[in-house]
Protein backbone atom coordinates (compact mmCIF):
# COMPACT_ATOMS: atom_id res chain seq x y z
CA UNK A 1 0.00 0.00 0.00
CA UNK A 2 2.82 2.27 0.78
CA UNK A 3 4.72 1.84 -2.47
CA UNK A 4 1.19 2.21 -4.32
CA UNK A 5 0.60 5.66 -2.25
CA UNK A 6 4.61 6.62 -2.94
CA UNK A 7 3.93 5.88 -7.01
CA UNK A 8 0.58 7.96 -7.21
CA UNK A 9 2.04 10.48 -4.88
CA UNK A 10 4.94 10.60 -7.89
CA UNK A 11 2.84 10.25 -10.70
CA UNK A 12 0.49 13.50 -9.69
CA UNK A 13 3.69 15.61 -8.90
CA UNK A 14 4.95 14.56 -12.61
CA UNK A 15 1.29 15.20 -13.69
CA UNK A 16 1.39 18.95 -12.32
CA UNK A 17 4.95 19.76 -13.67
CA UNK A 18 3.94 18.96 -16.96
CA UNK A 19 0.23 20.04 -17.32
CA UNK A 20 0.54 23.60 -15.46
CA UNK A 21 2.80 25.24 -17.52
CA UNK A 22 0.09 24.36 -20.38
CA UNK A 23 -2.28 25.63 -18.42
CA UNK A 24 -0.95 29.09 -17.48
CA UNK A 25 0.41 29.38 -21.24
CA UNK A 26 -3.73 28.87 -22.01
CA UNK A 27 -4.67 31.34 -19.57
CA UNK A 28 -2.21 33.99 -20.80
CA UNK A 29 -2.77 33.58 -24.08
CA UNK A 30 -7.36 33.84 -23.01
CA UNK A 31 -6.29 36.90 -20.93
CA UNK A 32 -4.60 38.34 -24.51
CA UNK A 33 -7.63 37.72 -26.59
CA UNK A 34 -10.00 39.24 -23.97
CA UNK A 35 -7.67 42.41 -23.66
CA UNK A 36 -6.70 42.88 -27.50
CA UNK A 37 -10.15 42.29 -28.65
CA UNK A 38 -11.75 45.21 -26.18
CA UNK A 39 -9.41 47.28 -28.31
CA UNK A 40 -10.73 46.12 -31.62
CA UNK A 41 -13.60 47.95 -33.60
CA UNK A 42 -15.86 46.91 -36.43
CA UNK A 43 -15.84 49.71 -39.08
CA UNK A 44 -18.86 50.02 -41.63
CA UNK A 45 -18.97 52.32 -44.39
CA UNK A 46 -19.12 52.70 -48.05
CA UNK A 47 -19.68 49.54 -50.41
CA UNK A 48 -22.18 46.81 -50.91
CA UNK A 49 -21.90 47.09 -54.65
CA UNK A 50 -20.10 44.98 -57.32
CA UNK A 51 -18.13 42.81 -54.49
CA UNK A 52 -16.96 45.88 -52.46
CA UNK A 53 -17.99 44.72 -49.14
CA UNK A 54 -18.58 47.75 -46.76
CA UNK A 55 -17.37 46.41 -43.73
CA UNK A 56 -13.82 46.22 -42.41
CA UNK A 57 -11.69 46.44 -39.18
CA UNK A 58 -9.90 49.13 -36.49
CA UNK A 59 -8.29 49.04 -33.72
CA UNK A 60 -8.06 51.95 -30.83
CA UNK A 61 -5.20 54.03 -30.74
CA UNK A 62 -6.36 56.64 -28.13
CA UNK A 63 -8.28 56.74 -25.23
CA UNK A 64 -10.07 59.76 -26.45
CA UNK A 65 -11.55 58.02 -29.56
CA UNK A 66 -8.71 58.02 -32.49
CA UNK A 67 -8.84 54.56 -34.58
CA UNK A 68 -6.39 53.11 -37.01
CA UNK A 69 -7.91 50.82 -39.78
CA UNK A 70 -6.70 50.31 -43.45
CA UNK A 71 -7.62 52.73 -45.96
CA UNK A 72 -10.03 51.56 -48.55
CA UNK A 73 -13.17 52.22 -50.19
CA UNK A 74 -14.99 51.72 -47.30
CA UNK A 75 -14.16 54.96 -46.03
CA UNK A 76 -15.54 56.75 -48.57
CA UNK A 77 -18.68 57.84 -47.41
CA UNK A 78 -20.31 60.72 -44.24
CA UNK A 79 -22.00 57.62 -43.24
CA UNK A 80 -18.96 56.26 -41.34
CA UNK A 81 -19.80 54.40 -38.55
CA UNK A 82 -16.97 52.44 -35.86
CA UNK A 83 -19.29 49.51 -33.22
CA UNK A 84 -17.16 49.47 -29.98
CA UNK A 85 -16.26 45.93 -28.22
CA UNK A 86 -19.40 46.86 -26.13
CA UNK A 87 -21.98 47.57 -28.74
CA UNK A 88 -22.24 50.94 -28.91
CA UNK A 89 -22.17 52.84 -32.36
CA UNK A 90 -20.14 55.99 -32.97
CA UNK A 91 -20.08 58.03 -35.75
CA UNK A 92 -16.76 58.76 -37.13
CA UNK A 93 -14.57 60.84 -39.34
CA UNK A 94 -11.51 59.98 -41.53
CA UNK A 95 -9.05 62.77 -39.81
CA UNK A 96 -6.04 61.75 -42.01
CA UNK A 97 -4.77 58.80 -44.13
CA UNK A 98 -1.43 57.98 -45.90
CA UNK A 99 -2.38 55.80 -49.19
CA UNK A 100 1.14 54.55 -49.17
CA UNK A 101 1.42 52.74 -46.29
CA UNK A 102 -2.30 52.04 -46.54
CA UNK A 103 -3.27 53.51 -43.62
CA UNK A 104 -6.41 56.07 -42.02
CA UNK A 105 -6.77 57.43 -38.92
CA UNK A 106 -10.42 57.82 -38.17
CA UNK A 107 -11.78 60.33 -35.00
CA UNK A 108 -14.93 59.13 -33.27
CA UNK A 109 -17.82 61.72 -33.06
CA UNK A 110 -17.95 61.17 -28.98
CA UNK A 111 -16.88 63.20 -26.04
CA UNK A 112 -15.77 61.64 -22.60
CA UNK A 113 -15.35 58.36 -24.26
CA UNK A 114 -11.88 56.55 -21.93
CA UNK A 115 -11.90 53.54 -24.27
CA UNK A 116 -9.01 50.96 -23.81
CA UNK A 117 -6.42 51.68 -26.51
CA UNK A 118 -3.48 50.30 -27.70
CA UNK A 119 0.16 52.43 -26.39
CA UNK A 120 2.25 52.52 -30.00
CA UNK A 121 5.22 52.85 -27.66
CA UNK A 122 4.88 50.47 -24.74
CA UNK A 123 2.76 47.75 -26.56
CA UNK A 124 4.48 47.33 -30.06
CA UNK A 125 7.14 44.66 -30.78
CA UNK A 126 9.00 43.41 -33.81
CA UNK A 127 8.77 38.98 -34.41
CA UNK A 128 10.92 37.10 -36.97
CA UNK A 129 9.88 34.37 -38.95
CA UNK A 130 8.92 31.08 -36.71
CA UNK A 131 6.82 33.61 -33.89
CA UNK A 132 3.36 32.57 -32.85
CA UNK A 133 0.81 34.91 -33.13
CA UNK A 134 -2.77 35.89 -33.02
CA UNK A 135 -4.77 37.91 -35.66
CA UNK A 136 -8.07 39.66 -34.55
CA UNK A 137 -10.65 41.36 -37.41
CA UNK A 138 -14.20 41.42 -38.27
CA UNK A 139 -13.73 38.81 -41.19
CA UNK A 140 -16.86 38.08 -43.11
CA UNK A 141 -18.76 40.21 -40.93
CA UNK A 142 -19.47 37.98 -38.24
CA UNK A 143 -19.69 40.72 -35.13
CA UNK A 144 -22.60 43.57 -36.56
CA UNK A 145 -22.92 44.82 -32.52
CA UNK A 146 -21.34 43.88 -29.17
CA UNK A 147 -19.89 40.52 -30.41
CA UNK A 148 -16.35 40.24 -30.13
CA UNK A 149 -13.86 39.94 -33.20
CA UNK A 150 -12.89 36.70 -34.98
CA UNK A 151 -9.47 35.48 -33.61
CA UNK A 152 -6.79 33.43 -35.91
CA UNK A 153 -3.90 31.34 -34.45
CA UNK A 154 -0.77 32.10 -36.90
CA UNK A 155 3.05 31.42 -37.17
CA UNK A 156 4.98 34.42 -39.36
CA UNK A 157 6.25 32.62 -42.08
CA UNK A 158 8.77 35.21 -43.18
CA UNK A 159 9.58 39.20 -42.82
CA UNK A 160 9.78 40.30 -46.56
CA UNK A 161 9.43 43.42 -49.01
CA UNK A 162 6.12 43.50 -50.90
CA UNK A 163 8.21 45.62 -53.09
CA UNK A 164 9.18 42.63 -55.18
CA UNK A 165 5.83 41.46 -55.39
CA UNK A 166 4.28 44.95 -57.02
CA UNK A 167 3.99 43.60 -60.55
CA UNK A 168 2.00 40.52 -59.27
CA UNK A 169 -0.30 41.59 -56.76
CA UNK A 170 -2.38 44.99 -56.39
CA UNK A 171 -1.06 46.95 -53.39
CA UNK A 172 0.15 50.49 -52.91
CA UNK A 173 2.41 49.21 -49.85
CA UNK A 174 5.57 48.01 -51.14
CA UNK A 175 7.69 47.90 -48.00
CA UNK A 176 8.73 44.97 -45.26
CA UNK A 177 5.33 43.00 -44.37
CA UNK A 178 5.00 39.93 -42.06
CA UNK A 179 4.00 37.12 -44.16
CA UNK A 180 1.21 35.30 -41.88
CA UNK A 181 0.59 31.22 -42.20
CA UNK A 182 -2.73 31.72 -41.44
CA UNK A 183 -5.63 32.74 -43.80
CA UNK A 184 -5.87 36.26 -42.16
CA UNK A 185 -6.51 38.34 -44.96
CA UNK A 186 -10.64 38.17 -45.45
CA UNK A 187 -13.15 40.39 -46.64
CA UNK A 188 -13.22 43.13 -44.10
CA UNK A 189 -10.66 41.76 -42.02
CA UNK A 190 -8.22 44.78 -43.59
CA UNK A 191 -7.31 47.39 -40.19
CA UNK A 192 -7.17 43.91 -37.89
CA UNK A 193 -4.12 43.84 -35.69
CA UNK A 194 -1.35 41.36 -35.94
CA UNK A 195 0.06 40.12 -31.99
CA UNK A 196 1.92 38.38 -30.12
CA UNK A 197 0.29 35.27 -28.24
CA UNK A 198 1.52 37.87 -25.13
CA UNK A 199 -0.44 40.45 -26.58
CA UNK A 200 2.05 43.08 -28.10
CA UNK A 201 0.91 44.72 -31.43
CA UNK A 202 3.06 43.59 -34.26
CA UNK A 203 0.82 45.11 -36.89
CA UNK A 204 -2.24 46.02 -38.79
CA UNK A 205 -3.39 43.21 -41.19
CA UNK A 206 -3.45 44.35 -44.86
CA UNK A 207 -6.51 44.09 -47.58
CA UNK A 208 -7.39 41.62 -49.59
CA UNK A 209 -4.23 40.38 -51.77
CA UNK A 210 -3.77 37.79 -55.05
CA UNK A 211 -1.27 37.23 -57.06
CA UNK A 212 -2.90 37.06 -60.47
CA UNK A 213 -0.15 34.52 -61.79
CA UNK A 214 -1.16 32.02 -59.83
CA UNK A 215 -4.65 32.96 -58.31
CA UNK A 216 -3.09 32.74 -54.82
CA UNK A 217 -3.86 34.77 -52.11
CA UNK A 218 -1.13 36.32 -49.53
CA UNK A 219 -1.77 37.07 -45.62
CA UNK A 220 0.41 39.62 -44.45
CA UNK A 221 0.30 42.64 -42.17
CA UNK A 222 2.18 45.78 -42.05
CA UNK A 223 4.51 45.91 -39.25
CA UNK A 224 3.79 48.77 -36.53
CA UNK A 225 7.02 49.64 -36.61
CA UNK A 226 6.01 51.38 -40.39
CA UNK A 227 2.64 53.10 -39.08
CA UNK A 228 3.06 54.05 -35.16
CA UNK A 229 4.98 57.62 -36.31
CA UNK A 230 2.01 58.71 -38.72
CA UNK A 231 -0.79 57.50 -36.66
CA UNK A 232 0.64 59.56 -33.97
CA UNK A 233 1.57 62.78 -36.32
CA UNK A 234 -1.98 62.25 -37.92
CA UNK A 235 -3.58 62.74 -34.62
CA UNK A 236 -1.45 65.66 -33.30
CA UNK A 237 -2.26 67.22 -36.79
CA UNK A 238 1.25 67.13 -37.85
CA UNK A 239 1.97 64.60 -40.77
CA UNK A 240 2.21 65.33 -44.25
CA UNK A 241 1.32 62.72 -46.75
CA UNK A 242 4.28 60.68 -48.71
CA UNK A 243 4.50 62.19 -52.14
CA UNK A 244 4.47 60.17 -55.31
CA UNK A 245 7.11 60.37 -57.64
CA UNK A 246 6.45 62.08 -61.05
CA UNK A 247 5.85 58.58 -63.10
CA UNK A 248 2.92 58.02 -60.80
CA UNK A 249 0.95 61.06 -61.74
CA UNK A 250 -1.69 60.98 -64.42
CA UNK A 251 -0.63 62.12 -67.79
CA UNK A 252 -3.42 63.79 -69.85
CA UNK A 253 -5.36 61.63 -71.47
CA UNK A 254 -5.70 60.83 -75.12
CA UNK A 255 -8.75 58.34 -74.66
CA UNK A 256 -10.93 57.72 -72.25
CA UNK A 257 -13.70 55.10 -71.55
CA UNK A 258 -16.34 56.16 -72.84
CA UNK A 259 -14.80 56.65 -76.08
CA UNK A 260 -15.13 53.01 -76.45
CA UNK A 261 -19.04 52.84 -75.10
CA UNK A 262 -17.72 51.42 -71.68
CA UNK A 263 -19.00 53.17 -68.56
CA UNK A 264 -16.97 52.03 -65.67
CA UNK A 265 -18.49 51.80 -61.87
CA UNK A 266 -18.32 54.69 -59.87
CA UNK A 267 -14.66 54.84 -58.69
CA UNK A 268 -15.16 54.93 -55.09
CA UNK A 269 -11.55 55.20 -53.88
CA UNK A 270 -7.82 54.94 -54.38
CA UNK A 271 -8.12 51.48 -55.82
CA UNK A 272 -12.12 50.14 -57.00
CA UNK A 273 -12.37 47.20 -59.40
CA UNK A 274 -12.21 47.82 -62.90
CA UNK A 275 -15.73 46.72 -63.63
CA UNK A 276 -18.17 47.96 -66.67
CA UNK A 277 -21.38 49.57 -65.38
CA UNK A 278 -23.04 49.81 -67.85
CA UNK A 279 -22.30 49.38 -72.12
CA UNK A 280 -23.31 52.07 -74.53
CA UNK A 281 -25.46 50.50 -77.77
CA UNK A 282 -24.33 50.97 -80.90
CA UNK A 283 -20.70 51.13 -79.65
CA UNK A 284 -17.65 49.77 -80.08
CA UNK A 285 -17.28 48.14 -77.25
CA UNK A 286 -21.15 46.89 -77.62
CA UNK A 287 -19.78 45.41 -81.43
CA UNK A 288 -16.99 43.38 -79.48
CA UNK A 289 -19.12 41.76 -77.02
CA UNK A 290 -18.14 43.21 -73.60
CA UNK A 291 -21.01 43.44 -71.36
CA UNK A 292 -22.11 44.64 -68.03
CA UNK A 293 -19.95 43.28 -64.85
CA UNK A 294 -17.14 42.57 -66.80
CA UNK A 295 -13.97 43.03 -64.50
CA UNK A 296 -10.93 44.48 -66.90
CA UNK A 297 -8.12 42.09 -65.69
CA UNK A 298 -5.13 43.28 -68.38
CA UNK A 299 -4.80 45.72 -71.50
CA UNK A 300 -2.22 45.10 -73.51
CA UNK A 301 -0.87 42.41 -71.55
CA UNK A 302 -0.87 44.61 -68.12
CA UNK A 303 -2.20 44.28 -65.44
CA UNK A 304 -5.16 46.32 -64.62
CA UNK A 305 -5.78 47.03 -60.67
CA UNK A 306 -8.44 49.77 -60.88
CA UNK A 307 -10.44 51.75 -62.21
CA UNK A 308 -7.96 54.66 -62.20
CA UNK A 309 -5.68 52.47 -63.58
CA UNK A 310 -7.74 51.46 -66.33
CA UNK A 311 -8.55 55.21 -67.45
CA UNK A 312 -4.46 55.81 -67.36
CA UNK A 313 -3.68 53.19 -69.67
CA UNK A 314 -6.28 54.33 -72.01
CA UNK A 315 -5.14 57.59 -71.52
CA UNK A 316 -1.78 56.97 -73.28
CA UNK A 317 -3.24 54.49 -76.11
CA UNK A 318 -1.86 55.25 -79.86
CA UNK A 319 -4.47 56.69 -82.32
CA UNK A 320 -5.22 53.79 -84.81
CA UNK A 321 -4.43 50.79 -83.30
CA UNK A 322 -5.94 47.61 -81.32
CA UNK A 323 -7.06 47.43 -77.74
CA UNK A 324 -6.65 44.20 -76.42
CA UNK A 325 -8.39 43.39 -72.73
CA UNK A 326 -9.05 40.67 -70.98
CA UNK A 327 -11.92 40.64 -68.83
CA UNK A 328 -13.49 38.16 -66.13
CA UNK A 329 -17.20 37.28 -66.78
CA UNK A 330 -18.31 35.15 -63.88
CA UNK A 331 -15.74 31.89 -63.89
CA UNK A 332 -13.93 32.57 -67.54
CA UNK A 333 -11.07 35.00 -68.94
CA UNK A 334 -12.92 36.33 -71.40
CA UNK A 335 -10.30 37.97 -74.30
CA UNK A 336 -11.54 41.27 -76.74
CA UNK A 337 -10.51 43.35 -78.67
CA UNK A 338 -11.07 47.02 -79.95
CA UNK A 339 -10.15 49.57 -82.26
CA UNK A 340 -8.75 52.55 -81.25
CA UNK A 341 -10.03 55.32 -82.81
CA UNK A 342 -8.04 57.51 -85.28
CA UNK A 343 -8.00 60.64 -83.50
CA UNK A 344 -7.37 61.25 -79.64
CA UNK A 345 -8.67 63.73 -77.46
CA UNK A 346 -5.42 65.27 -76.76
CA UNK A 347 -2.83 64.81 -78.61
CA UNK A 348 0.28 62.81 -77.40
CA UNK A 349 3.14 64.79 -75.07
CA UNK A 350 5.33 67.16 -77.81
CA UNK A 351 2.66 66.58 -80.50
CA UNK A 352 0.46 69.54 -81.78
CA UNK A 353 -2.59 70.08 -81.23
CA UNK A 354 -5.06 69.19 -84.42
CA UNK A 355 -6.41 72.74 -85.26
CA UNK A 356 -9.69 72.92 -87.26
CA UNK A 357 -10.40 73.36 -90.87
CA UNK A 358 -10.71 76.70 -92.09
CA UNK A 359 -14.65 75.44 -92.81
CA UNK A 360 -15.58 73.83 -89.54
CA UNK A 361 -17.34 75.49 -87.19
Amino acid sequence: MTAIRVLGMVFTLVASIVVWPSLAVGQSVHSTIQRVQQRTVKVFGAGGIKRLHSYSTGFVVSSAGHVATVWSHVLDTEELTVVLADGRKIRAKVLGAEPQLDLAVLELDAEALELPAWDLEAESSDAGPGTRVLGFSNMFRVATGDEMVSVLHGVVAAKAPLATRSGAFETSYEGTAYIVDAVTNNPGAGGGVLTTRGGQLLGMIGKELRNAASNTWVNYAVPISELKQPIQQIIAGKYRARQRGADDKDAVPRFRPLEFGIVLVPDVLFRTPAFIDRVQPGSVAATAGLQPDDLVLFVNGDLVQSCRVLKRRLGRLDAGGTLKLTVRRGDKLVPVELPVPDKPLTPAPGQPKTKPSAGSK
